[in-house]
């Protein structure tokens, strides 16, 4: 282990400020860390704020997935459409939504789009998706407007407020990345009770306008703090090379090992695991947005009330929220493939109990398999975001992530649209026993993750690791 010498770097949140000095270390794995500037150096304020302000821009974001399945009836009454043209709106939604992480990773990594940028386009671009739902009956139109325009600023706010937590807590992201991620789900739970007892053809236009200004300024209104810390950056009250500091930290060090280096995306490709957490999320995925788009339906097939339909809605958009940021706790203290593991079966065996409960007609059931459907369903996304840069490292780690993160659009394709087409010819309970299986593929593939260059993984298909720059 080497230290390198002493550099002046101008970290100062105060530009009248004297440069704050920093020196880069070397580990044994030939990893650079950046260490001396704290988070008051470099922002002027406590990194927690890059905690809490992406969290509430994902909550405000959330209104336009985990609420969606509880409009589609109204919308559908309202422009004419069929309950496939809504499901095929949702799932080219999320489909953009997905898409778009991977080049806006690439732009922000160039210097070309900032975060905060990011954030702003963003929040115009999901004002754009809700005028669209609201105005354009042709179910064209409202694909491009809501789905595509709507899913992109969606996406570039997920992947920017996704990306700051990673890169700001590299010593203990775990539990901070499931905190945020869970915005992007309980988030939407006034509204999911708005659309499903206050939203009718008589005040549609008006309902979805608000929501559309509220999500821009709310999403504009946390960009405005947002920045990026300098590449390599390590906290300076924690030592790298030997993980002192508090006890917690040097627990979830101990069990979450940072990357041996820094890779770049075609590295983290050839190592191999990369494209292992993209197929499985692309399985698990698709099992989550199947039950997002169709649990209040299945809900009324089988006879249950509205009020258990919507309650059991937002059961698993409060549950797939907290569930996140419990499992990112947990995971910091039993390793975080360990936690995915877990959260994928709970996903897959709820889908079981679901087509249970519907055959007992038994509401205090579905309510319980809802609960554990929106557990599963959630929490496995704030562990494919701290496994990328545990895997791979912070300084890559837009477009790292966003390619892992690209496995969702696939998903938004079979867990929405393909999947009526499933309902359509197997019913509800082939559908959902298809999902059950599914996930169970998922989490046999998740236990062959391995960490690229410690404890037998594999480095690089080109050779050893070198220091990164």
């Amino acid at each position: 282990m080497t230290a390198d010498p002493i550099a002046a770097g101008s970290s100062s949140a105060d530009p009248g400020a004297a440069p704050r000095p920093y020196r880069e270390v070397t580990d044994s794995h030939g990893r650079v860390y950046r260490i001396g500037e704290s988070d008051r150096d470099i922002l002027g304020h406590s990194r927690a704020f890059m905690v809490y302000l992406p969290w509430i821009a994902m909550m405000a974001i959330s209104v336009s997935e985990y609420a969606y399945g509880s409009a589609e009836d109204t919308l559908s009454h309202a422009h004419g459409w069929t309950q496939s043209n809504t499901f095929w709106i949702l799932s080219v939604w999320v489909f953009f939504q997905a898409g778009i992480a991977f080049p806006a990773g690439w732009l922000r990594e160039k210097g070309i789009l900032t975060a905060r940028r990011a954030m702003y386009i963003g929040s115009g671009m999901c004002l754009v998706g809700f005028l669209a739902l609201s105005h354009l009956s042709n179910v064209w139109l409202a694909i491009l407007g809501f789905g595509v325009v709507g899913g992109l600023g969606s996406g570039l706010v997920y992947a920017t407020c996704i990306n700051m937590v990673g890169k700001w807590f590299p010593e203990r992201r775990g539990a901070r990345t499931g905190f945020v991620n869970g915005g992007f789900a309980y988030g939407s739970l006034p509204f999911i009770f708005i659309f499903n007892y206050g939203f009718d053809t008589g005040n549609y236009h008006r309902v979805l306008d608000l929501i559309g200004c509220y999500v821009m300024i709310v999403v504009i209104g946390c960009a405005i703090f947002f920045k990026d810390p300098p590449k390599n950056w390590w906290p300076a009250d924690i030592d790298p090379l030997t993980f002192s500091g508090s006890q917690k930290n040097a627990m979830s060090l101990a069990k979450n090992p940072p990357a041996v280096r820094q890779y770049t995306p075609k590295e983290a490709v050839r190592t191999g695991m990369l494209p292992l957490m993209w197929v499985t999320i692309v399985m698990t995925a698709g099992v989550s947005i199947f039950g997002i788009s169709f649990q209040v339906d299945y809900a009324k097939e089988v006879g249950f009330g509205p009020l258990v339909a919507a309650s059991s809605m937002g059961v698993m958009a409060v549950i797939n929220g907290v569930g996140r940021g419990v499992v990112g706790w947990l995971s910091d203290r039993w390793g975080r493939k360990s936690a995915l593991v877990f959260v994928i079966v709970v996903l897959g065996l709820a889908q079981f109990g679901v087509i249970l409960a519907g055959e007992m007609k038994s509401e205090w059931l579905f309510l319980i398999f809802a609960f554990l459907s929106g557990f599963g369903g959630g929490a496995f996304y704030p562990m494919f975001a701290a496994l990328t840069p545990d895997y791979f490292g912070e300084n890559y780690n837009a477009t790292n992530y966003g390619l892992v993160y690209s496995g969702k659009l696939v998903s938004g394709l079979f867990g929405g649209g393909l999947g009526s087409m499933v309902v359509g010819a197997w019913g509800y309970n082939g559908a959902y026993a298809l999902a059950g299986g599914i996930s169970m593929v998922a989490a046999a593939l998740a236990l062959l993750l391995r960490q690229p260059g410690r404890d037998g993984g594999k480095r690089l298909a080109l050779g050893e690791p070198r220091p990164a720059s």
